[in-house]
């Protein structure tokens, strides 16, 4: 009875506003003395399509259970970006994790998400409507989403760029020629 009432608590707390992508599913496998042990790790990239985005790995013995084990940890890793009417970003930004690198740059309305794969499904789940996107040097699509983590994570507002600065956010726009 109050292993029912827990999960009844856990649904309510788990909010079903978060959308989640599977990114890769690497099979891998061990030999022993009976044959071959197979193992699973799913890469889930999780958001509310309203400026929060995460990322988590699951490993186990079945494919659902490693999806399970990433989209929690997805949830909990999960950080804010800041968007530029609730489509696209800021400025443009550059972030790397070991040898991926990738680059982001912000687009007019229309343009659409321009990004490779795993690139694509972080900004999906973010809620980026138009972005330009390039991936340059590793292709691990572990590699590519720490890359694109990093640099949203370098993404700032020009509220809070002008609160640093002690300055008002007209201040900090550019000026739009007459």
């Amino acid at each position: 009875m109050a292993r029912e009432d827990n999960r009844k608590g856990r649904d309510r707390d788990e909010a079903p506003e978060f959308q989640d992508r599977l990114v890769a599913i690497n099979r891998v496998s061990k030999t022993v003395k009976g044959g071959k042990r197979f193992g699973f790790a799913a890469l889930v990239v999780v958001g509310d399509q309203k400026g929060r985005v995460g990322y988590g790995k699951g490993k186990a013995k079945e494919v659902p259970e490693a999806i399970r084990k990433a989209t929690e940890q997805a949830k909990r890793q999960m950080i804010r970006v800041p968007l530029r009417e609730g489509r696209t970003l800021h400025h443009d930004v550059n972030g790397r994790h070991g040898a991926g690198k990738v680059v982001m740059r912000t687009a007019p309305q229309g343009t659409g998400i321009i990004a490779g794969g795993p690139m694509r499904a972080v900004f999906e789940m973010l809620g980026v409507q138009d972005v330009v996107a390039k991936s340059i040097g590793s292709q691990n699509p572990y590699n590519m989403i720490r890359a694109t983590i990093d640099g949203l994570g370098k993404e700032g507002s020009p509220r809070s760029v002008a609160q640093r600065r002690g300055k008002k956010v007209s201040e900090i726009l550019p000026k739009e020629e007459a």
